[in-house]
């Protein structure tokens, strides 16, 4: 075990954890929401320091990151658990690991250090560190410390996030941190607290904090059937995000049934278009379907609106951005284009 990183010791052995927005209160032998920090006698400990569940080259537009080193590699990682319980989860195996009661989520024995992590990273040939499938909040000072000795190798540091960390923890590792993706996946907070267990403004917050402190954001909202595909709440989604940066890209993403949602249908493709349709005449530049093949994912220049990335899935098939502009009109495209 390590000791935690932002807490604060309270009474009677009580520590405040201040790393995510649930901001637990924790007893004395008690673990968190997250189920991987625990009080041991007034001192709080983290768990989840270098047992990794997955670690696999993945291309950066899986993250889904498409203004961020297109058409490069990211050594993507993750530790069991999360803050939040949805029930559409389609990483659950991993991110949902059972609490075993005063034992917190089991956890692999064998640890991957920050140093291991970065040299495999550059043995790889990627250009980042994702930090991802679960809630990289919850792993927060293996993420910190791998991500500062990545940022000093080179690397450029990625999260994959729901948002609900403080700011205090944001700020914290905003030196290091380069560019994540944030889930926005409703705009009611009755929907984040049924079911995330959770709620909306942590999140709104963090994503306009990140946009301060100089982080590429950019969003996803899995689209859900019957649950957030409102056009008002879409509509509501796509104003926020106008409100934080008219640039900050938007993926619409097609849900499939999963975990405890599997009664719920596939988003018809028609949903997705009627979201993107929303999002652009909200007067966002880029907004992107996902999980979704032939349509959707190609970049286009929002001032002669010629095509400055073509994707076939995953790849890219064409490349017309230099020096962050578009090759046709010199148009400045918002994002980090390093030469491709």
């Amino acid at each position: 075990m390590k000791e935690a990183l932002l807490y604060e010791k309270l009474h009677e052995k009580v520590v405040g954890c201040l790393l995510c927005a649930h901001e637990c209160k924790i007893p004395d032998n008690k673990f968190g929401l997250c189920g991987v920090r625990e009080n041991v006698g007034g001192v709080l400990y983290t768990h989840a320091y270098g047992h990794l569940v997955a670690a696999q080259v993945d291309p950066i537009e899986k993250k889904p990151l498409y203004h961020f080193l297109p058409g490069s590699n990211s050594l993507s990682v993750a530790i069991a658990g999360c803050n939040f319980r949805c029930g559409f989860c389609q990483n659950w195996e991993i991110s949902q690991a059972p609490i075993e009661g005063d034992q917190g989520v089991s956890l692999r024995e064998d640890e991957f250090t920050p140093q291991n992590l970065v040299d495999e990273a550059l043995h790889s040939d990627c250009q980042s560190i994702s930090y991802t499938y679960t809630e990289p909040t919850i792993f927060f000072e293996y993420a910190y410390d791998s991500a500062k000795l990545a940022k000093a190798r080179g690397l450029q540091n990625i999260f994959v996030t729901n948002g609900y960390m403080t700011k205090a923890c944001l700020k914290e590792i905003s030196p290091y941190l380069d560019a994540a993706n944030v889930d926005l996946k409703f705009f009611k907070d009755s929907s984040y607290r049924k079911i995330c267990s959770a709620s909306l403004s942590p999140v709104l917050d963090s994503i306009k904090l990140m946009k301060d402190l100089g982080i590429w954001v950019e969003i996803t909202t899995l689209i859900i059937p019957g649950v957030n595909d409102s056009e008002e709440e879409l509509s509501d989604i796509a104003k926020f995000i106008l409100s934080v940066d008219k640039n900050m890209p938007w993926h619409v993403s097609r849900f499939h049934p999963d975990y405890k949602f599997t009664g719920y249908a596939s988003t018809p493709e028609e949903t997705l278009k009627k979201a993107q349709s929303i999002g652009e005449g909200t007067g966002l530049k880029f907004v992107y379907a996902g999980n979704v093949y032939g349509w959707g994912n190609d970049t286009l220049c929002p001032e002669c609106k010629k095509v400055l990335i073509r994707r076939d899935a995953l790849e890219i098939m064409e490349y017309n951005i230099k020096k962050n502009k578009c090759i046709y009109c010199q148009n400045d495209i918002p994002g980090n284009f390093e030469e491709h």
